[in-house]
């Protein structure tokens, strides 16, 4: 009985602990990778510009292709929406272009519904580099609320992660 008491006493302690760390964490994160693609600034711009392409590079949208996908509006214009709803990893939620500057960045906001409700922001730009080559940069950012905020900055190494996998199949399909 005493040791049942202990390993609850120290699973309580814990607990306590991530709670109190979790009050001094931010609960603003920002995640940002880039890559350089062989191909001219306009070129990768048509395309990144265009959110179903994402089928084919974003890990996140891939990762359940048995996922329902909407659409509404005008693919790579500002209002449009594209929602899905998969498995227990892709959730619930949708992505709107809430601003696009041609040619140089696409702001969208995604909507997470499930398996946690919760608003992000997530921006791709392109820089060109020389007249063959981009730089292309992809970030995300929010806030959790306490105590998920937590969460949020022990996961930012795998959504950093994520990116930078996205990002590489990205370039893969515009340097064919």
């Amino acid at each position: 009985m005493k040791i049942l008491i202990g390993i609850l006493g120290v699973i309580a302690g814990l607990i306590i602990l991530f709670l109190i760390i979790a009050l001094f964490v931010s609960k603003s994160y920002k995640i940002e990778r880039e890559i350089t693609i062989n191909q001219p600034k306009q070129v990768v711009f048509d395309y990144v510009k265009v959110q179903r392409n994402q089928d084919n590079y974003n890990k996140w949208l891939m990762m359940d292709p048995a996922m329902k996908k909407a659409y509404s509006g005008t693919d790579a214009t500002e209002g449009f929406v594209y929602s899905w709803n998969g498995d227990k990893k892709a959730g619930e939620g949708e992505m709107e272009i809430i601003r696009l500057t041609e040619g140089e960045k696409i702001d969208m906001e995604l909507r997470f519904k499930r398996p946690m409700e919760s608003v992000a922001y997530t921006h791709m730009s392109t820089t060109e580099v020389s007249p063959q080559q981009t730089l292309v940069k992809w970030s995300m950012e929010g806030r959790s609320p306490y105590p998920f905020n937590l969460m949020t900055h022990l996961m930012s190494g795998s959504l950093g992660s994520d990116l930078e996998e996205s990002l590489g199949k990205l370039k893969a399909i515009l340097e064919k």
